[in-house]
């Protein structure tokens, strides 16, 4: 089994949850994906770690990070499989005490070459949150990675947000659970 298939039956086994609700966007559901429920275990985390790690070396990417807390995990699954990165995460709300950051983990080198990630993509909005903040600290964004996208419209406010580099959903929702009813076919 590749590790995108063992990716997509790990969320389907443990992260999909049925039953109306709201989502980050706001709007309602019949379903959930809470990645972080598969991609913490042992078989979760290493197909993340092994996927993660391929795309930041296929972007060229020297610093992996997103938006907290949604791209936590997924940015320490890169160093732990084996990427030559840092891992950094992007505040919601400026620290107001210490160094008073945006974005936390090793110092980034103005210019660096960031590889933005996120759990779930529904309508792109956290995602693009972070690629702004990211730009605005004097950073390359080259590409995007999501474990999952919802296929909400989301992937496509990301490409226009990123300017030609690549985004890429390791799964789908159709991967994850194909039977859904609002499926359109």
């Amino acid at each position: 089994m590749s590790a995108r298939e063992a990716l997509a039956r790990e969320l389907r086994e443990h992260a999909l949850v049925i039953g109306e609700v709201t989502l980050t966007s706001g709007q309602k559901a019949q379903y959930l994906i809470d990645a972080k429920r598969a991609i913490l275990r042992p078989a979760g985390f290493r197909a993340l770690s092994e996927l993660v790690a391929e795309e930041a070396s296929r972007a060229g990417a020297t610093a992996v990070g997103g938006l907290t807390m949604g791209a936590d995990p997924i940015a320490c699954a890169a160093l732990a499989g084996g990427a030559d990165v840092k891992a950094f995460f992007v505040r919601k709300d400026r620290k107001e005490h210490g160094l008073a950051r945006w974005i936390e983990g090793p110092p980034l080198e103005p210019g660096e070459r960031c590889l933005i990630v996120e759990d779930v993509v529904t309508t792109g909005g956290s995602t693009i949150k972070a690629i702004e903040r990211v730009r605005e600290e004097g950073h390359a964004v080259v590409g995007v990675v999501a474990i999952l996208d919802r296929l909400a419209g989301g992937g496509a406010a990301i490409e226009a947000a990123i300017d030609g580099a690549p985004y890429v959903a390791l799964t789908t929702i159709d991967d994850v659970y194909p039977e859904r009813p609002d499926r359109s076919d």
